[in-house]
This record gives structure tokens, C-alpha cells and sequence, in this order.
């Protein structure tokens, strides 16, 4: 059995203070647990709601300042691509290239994700089940990844909502070991806050409890010291000061 790992950081990078304040927490638990921890940051939102929504430092400026991180606080490093251009710099950076839902099968996206030698985790795309990630998880293999992660979000069965079949999870598990839920994406309200993503974060620490019971191998969470005023996917992330109870249950034998 596998032991879990967890994935924790901001939805996008805000600035150099969000970040520092994340990722000390973060630090912390990883020493006082044991835990093996990724932070992840997006250095730029390409799928946001609305034109006008904050994206992020940009690809440059963005992978400097995690590594920043990574050099203040040894921990490994997750960060999303969106174009296949991204794939090798950001790899240059971070431990993990995270391949968006919307995007799972794009594949000259995943073959460049896994030509860069990284570990590859492709989120399960809203519109599709757990035995369809079968194939995106091939073409990554074929390219030449040697790990590859799949990530739980979530189904879209109506407007402005998102529902999920926990039996994805071990579904999954067919075609890799460490399957992951994205405990906190999985309760959002896409683009039902004006103009913006909405989000239930009340249930997140229900989400993750279920999707143990359901055998999965990783969690992942948004975090952040100010959720109600975080620029990006605030009322789905888990306040930073809660982090550390939901984990200690997770971790419970």
C-alpha cells in the first residue's frame, strides 16, 4: 500500500508573501508528519471565467519565484501547463507537471509533458469517466514518462455544478497506483459568482475522508491564509489555519 502524498499550495501565484507564508506552513507539516508534500502554485490561470480574472505572474517571472520556494524550504514542486511550449522551462523548475482537466486529451500537450522526464498528473477531465483516463495515461507512457499520476475533480452533470462518482477512484487505480482527489476543486460551482468560480469549501474535508474510504493514494488541496480574499479560487479553498486537522485525520490508521 502506498503511502498517501499530498499536494497543498495558492491556486495561482499572488505574490512572494502568499507564497512564503503557504509554504512555511506547509514545511512545517511535512517535518512534524512525515508527510510527502508538493506545493503547487499556477504561474498563469489560463482557464479563468472571465477576461478581466487575475492569471498569475506569467511563465518566467512565476517558475523563478517558485523556485524560490524550493530553495527556502526544500519542498517539491507542482505547477500546471496549458501549451506544450511550457512543458520543458517549467520542467527546468518543478518536480511534477500537472496537466489541466480540460485539457487531459490534448496530445501534443502529454507527449510534451512526459518527454521532459518528470512524473505527469493529468487530471480527469469533467466530461469523462474514470476508465476513459485509460488512454491519456498511454499516450503519456508511450512518450516516455516513467510516472504518471491521475487526479479526481469531479463530473459535470448541470449547470454551474459539479457532482463526484467516487467509484473513479478506484477505477483509476487500474491503470496507476497513485490516484489522487482533488479534494478542493471537486466542490466548486463553475462560474456561478458573476463572472467567477464559486464554491462549497464547507465539504472539502468530507470530500477527502470519502475518497479514502474509496482507496485514494494522494490528496490534493488550494490553500490559502485568506481564502475570502484570495484572487483565484477562493470559496473552494481550504483556510491554511484548518489544513493541518484535516490532514491528521487522513493520516489516522
Amino acid at each position: 500500500m502506498l503511502q498517501p502524498l499530498f499536494i497543498a499550495g495558492p491556486c495561482v501565484i499572488e505574490s512572494a508573501e502568499v507564497l512564503d507564508v503557504v509554504a512555511q506552513e506547509l514545511a512545517r507539516l511535512r517535518d512534524k508528519y512525515g508527510l510527502t508534500l508538493y506545493f503547487k502554485a499556477s504561474f498563469d490561470k489560463a482557464n479563468r471565467t472571465s477576461i478581466h480574472s487575475f492569471r498569475g505572474p506569467g511563465l518566467e517571472k512565476g517558475l523563478q519565484m517558485l523556485a524560490d520556494v524550493k530553495a527556502r524550504y526544500g519542498l517539491p514542486l507542482l505547477t500546471d501547463i496549458h501549451e506544450s511550449y511550457q512543458a520543458a522551462p517549467a520542467a527546468e523548475v518543478v518536480d511534477v507537471l500537472q496537466i489541466p482537466a480540460f485539457l487531459c486529451r490534448q496530445t501534443d500537450l502529454l507527449v510534451a509533458a512526459a518527454r521532459t522526464g518528470r512524473t505527469v498528473n493529468v487530471k480527469k477531465a469533467q466530461f469523462l469517466s474514470g476508465l476513459d483516463m485509460q488512454y491519456p495515461v498511454e499516450k503519456a507512457r508511450e512518450a516516455g514518462a516513467t510516472e504518471v499520476w491521475l487526479t479526481e475533480r469531479g463530473n459535470s452533470f448541470g449547470y454551474n455544478n459539479l457532482v463526484v462518482d467516487f467509484r473513479n477512484i478506484p477505477d483509476m487505480l487500474r491503470f496507476t497506483p497513485r490516484v489522487i482527489m482533488d479534494c478542493t476543486h471537486s466542490v466548486q460551482r463553475p462560474g456561478a459568482a458573476g463572472g467567477k468560480t464559486g464554491g462549497n469549501r464547507e465539504y472539502v474535508p468530507a470530500m477527502a475522508l470519502a475518497a479514502k474510504a474509496f482507496g485514494a493514494t494522494g490528496y490534493f488541496f488550494e490553500t490559502h491564509p485568506d481564502p475570502d480574499h484570495a484572487l483565484s479560487d477562493g470559496p473552494n479553498m481550504i483556510a491554511l489555519n484548518n489544513l493541518e486537522a484535516l490532514i491528521a485525520k487522513l493520516i489516522e490508521r
